[in-house]
């Protein structure tokens, strides 16, 4: 029994270093899409804004875990409806709530789960450039069809004039926002030699 104890002690203390580093990470990672939302261009045709909250949340899944990469939006998101700064400036009805219920909440509530979904299909799919890319446009994808699915809603809009304002603006620069998250991502890789276990 007393043999065993060192090694219990051990155990608990790392799972509670992993604990708080995994925090650190989810913490850090809801800051950093705080503040690429703040990266900002109102648009004067449509509700949405053009911002580089997209591209946050691609990069988060390509360097997080599915698990870790959905709790940091997810936080992200709780941190907003608490009514602090880290959604977008521009058109809405409010801080908080009434942030995610306007105009572009498809979007932001699509988050934990296009992040979640880049990041399982890095792993599955693989981690060169190509999979890192095709994994990002995919999670992309996600969050333009629910930003489009929940805009055409929200203004009673049919499906075309819809798309117009909720995707098609916007794929020029979510291209862009695709190769350069998935060149980061595997940048990162090599300067780790692939040696770092992502969280």
């Amino acid at each position: 029994m007393e043999n065993r104890l060192p090694i219990v002690s051990e155990t608990a203390h790392s799972a509670a270093a992993t604990g708080l580093r995994t925090a650190g990470v989810i913490l850090g990672g809801s800051a950093f899409v705080a503040v690429c939302s703040h990266i900002s261009i109102p648009l004067w045709f449509t509700p949405v804004p053009l911002t580089l909250q997209p591209f946050a949340v691609l990069l988060v899944g390509l360097m997080l875990s599915p698990r870790v990469a959905a709790a940091t939006l997810g936080a992200y998101l709780l941190e907003g409806a608490a009514g602090l700064p880290v959604f977008a400036p521009g058109f809405t009805l409010g801080a908080g709530m009434a942030h995610l219920l306007g105009p572009t909440g498809g979007y932001l509530m699509s988050y934990p789960a296009a992040a979640a979904l880049v990041s399982w299909m890095r792993s599955n799919v693989g981690r060169g450039f190509g999979g890192a890319a095709l994994s990002a446009a995919s999670g992309n994808a996600v969050i333009l069809l629910c930003g489009f699915a929940w805009l055409a809603r929200w203004t009673h809009a049919a499906a075309g004039p819809a798309f117009a304002l909720a995707v098609l603006p916007f794929l020029p620069g979510d291209a862009l926002k695709v190769v350069a998250a998935a060149g980061i991502a595997r940048g990162w890789d090599r300067i780790r030699r692939d040696r770092y276990t992502y969280p």
